[in-house]
């Protein structure tokens, strides 16, 4: 069943992985996962496919890499603050 998750959701997909995971797992699992971001969105698996990490020990770690490998607009306008200056 296909799911589109916002980027600040997506711990709720990781969450659902056993870990340790390998990055084949990932992407097999993830395949159907569309992430909403600020701007567009991408699929879960081509994100995690995109790694050069071979496997994840925990959620955070693939949630590090998963952060790391979304382009730089994925959460918002570079620079920008939500507060007052």
């Amino acid at each position: 069943m296909a799911q589109a998750v916002k980027l600040n959701a997506l711990e709720t997909v990781l969450e659902e992985l056993d870990y340790p995971i390998s990055q084949a797992a990932v992407v097999d699992q993830c395949d159907d996962v569309t992430l909403i971001l600020a701007e567009g969105e991408v699929n879960l698996a081509e994100t995690v496919a995109d790694s050069s990490g071979d496997t994840f020990a925990s959620m955070d770690d693939l949630e590090t890499e998963v952060f790391n490998l979304l382009p730089r607009n994925a959460v918002g306008e570079p620079f920008q603050s939500e507060g007052e200056g």
